[in-house]
């Protein structure tokens, strides 16, 4: 194993911090600096010491939460009243997978396996999300219709839905891999229709179920994918 990444399991930085580390000979290998960021270790025989302290793999954890309304996605800085983190054990430190801007609700993955992360949220591997949105004006079909052709943002940008079904007059269910910020609601609001709820119900195979606002259930790497 690489030990940039080893770095990153352990839980002291990302993988390009952890280079950033390495580089500034900052980390030791059995007693040693090491500067190589090609250096392999054996998690199991090699003795990793980053600021004075000898490094073990971090408990890998994954969590499904219900992200409330009002909760924002956010890990950094100090400006957020309300995190999504703070619904989960405090330790091992655990960071959202992907985002739900504040005034969406519903499913959200958090974990500490940076790995599984990077494959949850890349476009590359179309982990698809579906979402439950409820909506002020009444809609038709051509309304999902037109979600799926492609629909023209403020910015210039064209974006599309995977699938859009219609639930009933007030609600469809749209499932995307890749989305922008705040894609679903501008997407709406280009078809002159307000969003008045929009829950995360499902992201890959995992479901919200019946989970409640503020709940969260632990899951294993297996069940993700």
């Amino acid at each position: 194993m690489r030990l940039a990444r080893y770095l990153s399991i352990a839980g002291v930085a990302s993988r390009r911090k952890a280079e950033e580390l390495i580089t500034a000979g900052k980390v030791k290998v059995n007693g040693s600096v090491h500067r190589d960021l090609g250096k392999q270790i054996d998690p199991e025989s090699d003795v990793v010491e980053y600021g004075g302290r000898k490094l073990a793999a971090e408990t890998k954890v994954y969590y499904k939460v219900h992200k409330p309304v009002g909760y924002e996605c956010t890990v950094g800085g100090t400006y957020a009243k309300k995190r999504v983190t703070d619904l989960v054990p405090e330790t091992p430190r655990v960071v959202p997978v992907g985002r739900l801007d504040k005034d969406s609700s519903g499913l959200m993955i958090l974990t500490n396996d940076g790995d599984l992360a990077y494959e949850l949220t890349h476009p590359k591997f179309e982990h698809t999300k579906l979402y439950e949105v409820t909506v002020q004006e009444k809609m038709s079909p051509s309304s999902a219709k037109k979600l799926c052709s492609g629909v023209h943002l403020e910015d210039g940008t064209t974006v599309r839905a995977d699938a859009a079904t219609l639930i009933n007059p007030h609600m469809l269910h749209i499932t995307l891999h890749e989305g922008k910020n705040r894609q679903i609601r501008r997407m709406l609001a280009v078809l002159h229709l307000t969003v008045t709820s929009l829950v995360r119900i499902q992201e890959g195979r995992i479901t919200l179920d019946d989970l409640p606002p503020g709940g969260y259930a632990q899951l294993t790497r297996s069940d993700i994918l």
